[in-house]
């Protein structure tokens, strides 16, 4: 299968494989055309070169081969001759990826791509473990979250138009924090109820830029909940914004890892609590159907998805694109991939510290999501890696459908986008 490389739209900033505009075209040919190989099997792929379209010629190519988000095992040099060349992959013996890196300079200019193969992908397992009282803890933290404390909405009306009606709502999830969010809907509903689906935001410390990049759920019948997690109101100056950012922005007081030494203190606590919140809010709207509610998102923003589908029972369907806060302490086990936030040492890996992400960790979550879930990854995402977003999949025990595209990077296309309220479309209860 021949596949072009397309351009990346990240969250988390990282390098392209097909920067915009770039004057190079990398094409990647594995010789398996899912890009998948059972363990012990070798995968070669073919290289295609182009500068300006036209195929490069004599061109050394360096390469490396990598256990996914790992160093080289590896590494070799060919040459393209009238713009292709094939590289030997190898083979891995334990279920996983492996990652083809290439450099090559061309008339003075030097550009990069990689592509990702998988082994025995459906046996990826997490080594994230269950706590015992995994249930417990979560059970008695909701206590406090089965409403919001307080809620003000008003109408945002720089972002309403002739089909839809958008809001701007603060709720105060706990006795001390706040969530914000949009909250749209079609307008002249009259009288009529609807399914709801909450957006929560991938990661960063960051508001919500594009209230209507997703109007055309609202369009369609639906109430759409796009939020934020941080308590920080969208209507702020972009100043604001940066010196707030630039408050969280050092490793030792980033969000991630703030009280990540004591489960009942750590950050993410009030932020799952809060998405929980959320729900309950839109289940309290008059114009909810009161049967049909969705949670869909991406990178950040899937793995609440996925867990707020856990802690949620009222949750009927879960989409998620490459979920990150994943086996995160995989790193802790040498050779392992791990997932997003990609801690690679042990001064955040402590022991003590493992402990309290194991009551945070995507996959004990989705030992409980009971709901009809949609995931969605890529091969060659280097933020949250295909390895965990298999050992997600592998642990769902839900009804459940996958959407893979290979050479995915961190992003998803508005097609894709699209397709998944489709989805919702076509699962929802009439």
């Amino acid at each position: 299968m021949v596949v072009f490389v397309m351009m990346l739209v990240a969250s988390v900033a990282q390098a392209e494989n097909y920067p915009y505009r770039s004057d190079f075209l990398w094409v990647t040919t594995p010789d398996h055309a899912d890009w998948l190989y059972k363990a012990g099997e070798n995968a070669t792929v073919e290289i295609q070169l182009y500068k300006y379209g036209v195929a490069v010629d004599g061109v050394e190519v360096s390469y490396e081969v990598a256990p996914d988000m790992l160093e080289p095992t590896a590494q070799g040099k060919v040459t393209v001759k009238k713009g292709k060349a094939t590289i030997k992959v190898g083979t891995r013996k334990t279920p996983g990826f492996q990652d083809l890196r290439m450099t090559a300079t061309v008339d003075g200019m030097t550009t990069k791509h990689h592509v990702k193969v998988g082994y025995s992908v459906d046996k990826i397992q997490p080594c994230t473990q269950e706590p015992k009282d995994f249930k417990a803890f979560w059970d008695e933290t909701l206590k406090q979250y089965q409403k919001p404390v307080e809620v003000s909405r008003e109408l945002a009306k720089e972002y309403c138009t002739d089909k839809v009606d958008c809001w701007l709502v603060k709720l105060k999830t706990d006795r001390e924090h706040y969530i914000y969010g949009y909250l749209t809907m079609p307008k002249n509903r009259d009288g009529k109820k609807m399914p709801a689906v909450m957006c929560p935001p991938g990661a960063g410390v960051k508001t919500i830029k594009e209230p209507l990049r997703h109007k055309y759920y609202a369009e369609n019948g639906f109430i759409r909940f796009e939020t934020e997690i941080h308590g920080m109101n969208p209507t702020w100056s972009e100043q604001d914004f940066k010196d707030i950012q630039s408050a969280f922005a050092s490793r030792d007081n980033n969000y991630l890892v703030n009280g990540i030494s004591d489960r009942d203190r750590y950050y993410m606590r009030h932020v799952y609590g809060g998405m929980y919140a959320a729900m309950k809010y839109l289940e309290s709207l008059p114009e909810w159907d009161g049967t049909n509610l969705a949670v869909q998102g991406g990178s950040q923003g899937g793995a609440l998805a996925l867990i707020t589908s856990a802690l949620c029972p009222e949750v009927t369907l879960c989409v998620a694109n490459h979920p990150a806060l994943t086996d995160m302490a995989g790193y802790a086990e040498k050779g392992r991939t791990g997932g997003y936030p990609n801690w690679k040492d042990g001064v955040i890996l402590t022991p003590q510290n493992i402990k309290t992400l194991a009551y945070y960790d995507v996959i004990n979550f989705c030992r409980y999501v009971k709901c009809p879930v949609r995931l969605t990854w890529g091969y060659n995402d280097s933020t949250c890696s295909p390895t965990t977003s298999y050992a997600a999949w592998n642990t769902l025990t839900c009804e459940k459908e996958s959407f893979i595209t290979p050479i995915n990077e961190h992003w998803t296309s508005e097609t894709m986008e699209r397709q998944h309220m489709e989805w919702i479309i076509d699962k929802i209860k009439k």
